[in-house]
């Protein structure tokens, strides 16, 4: 097998046991284990005295009889300090893994463990492979929906709160102030601002303008999984903004038109999306061009 291949896989911990054998019969196998034990010792805290070459040579040279070559020495020397400088470093650095989703996008990711996330459109998740046996933590700014396999804690960390669980089906909202998670599956905690909430299936948290309110659902998973924008006696103004962002476009509509919107609108379909909004409100719409679509009140 590839040398190369076999190293890596070794300082990843990630041999399988035909390249383990392989490894273990490379020449130099002996000598990276050394290297990595040694380098373990180092530390910036530990100070040690070191005679001068001149005085090493001394002794050397009363109990050899021969003078050393100390250009080849330290040659040699630092040329087994830069490998295991290398190979130390490369067995302690954080192995960062970050998704980013642009607008109207979503990514299905698979974690280490299997665990699955469904990353919404606009929003960025980060997690540290390396440390991943260990630790079960993700950092997420936007939206993503988990499926958690069962095992070790599980952390979801959000500038506004934390969200652990052992093994469930949750969303976790944390963008423009607001803080929202709800769990369609075991139990999940929601530590913010000192507090914590227990969150059964069937119930979710939101937490705006540093208020916590735990509601009931009664669906089964995110609407946004399922290309739907859901309202609940929405402004007017907030379902456009909504609309706009789904389908990058821009909308001009009578600025005192002050009505409130419960329903939703799809996402891959902008003629169906207009009437889902405008009919139920008696309004009227005309798509421009240049992305642009008016809506009038159609009793005008």
């Amino acid at each position: 097998m590839d040398k190369e291949y076999l190293v890596k896989k070794w300082l990843t911990n990630d041999l399988t046991n035909e390249e383990a054998e392989a490894f273990s019969a490379l020449e130099d196998a002996a000598l990276y284990k050394e290297i990595i034990e040694e380098s373990k010792r180092f530390s910036g805290n530990t100070n040690a005295k070191v005679e001068s070459f001149a005085a090493l040579d001394k002794k050397l040279d009363s109990k050899s009889g021969k003078s050393i070559n100390w250009a080849k020495a330290v040659s040699a020397i630092a040329a087994i300090f830069v490998v295991g400088f290398a190979l130390f470093t490369l067995v302690n650095r954080d192995n960062i893994n970050t998704f980013n989703t642009e607008l109207a996008q979503n990514e299905v990711i698979v974690l280490p463990d299997n665990s699955t996330v469904n990353l919404n459109e606009l929003s960025e998740l980060k997690y540290n492979t390396s440390k991943w046996q260990e630790t079960r933590s993700l950092d997420l700014k936007g939206e993503a929906f988990f499926d958690v396999e069962k095992g070790k804690r599980f952390d979801v960390r959000t500038e506004f709160g934390t969200v652990s669980v052992l093994g469930t089906e949750f969303n976790v909202f944390s963008r423009d102030s607001v803080f929202k998670v709800a769990c369609y599956e075991g139990l999940v905690q929601v530590s913010y601002n000192n507090n914590s909430i227990k969150l059964p299936a069937g119930t979710a948290f939101m937490l705006s303008s540093g208020k916590g309110v735990k509601s009931d659902i009664a669906i089964t998973e995110p609407h946004w999984l399922k290309n739907m924008s859901v309202f609940d006696n929405a402004s007017f103004d907030a379902v456009v903004k909504e609309l706009e962002k789904q389908y990058n476009i821009k909308i001009q509509y009578p600025a005192n038109l002050s009505l409130r919107f419960t329903g939703a609108f799809e996402h891959d379909n902008l003629e169906n999306a207009l009437k889902s909004i405008s009919k139920p409100l008696n309004l009227t719409y005309i798509i421009e061009p240049n992305n642009m679509v008016i809506i009038e009140n159609g009793e005008n």
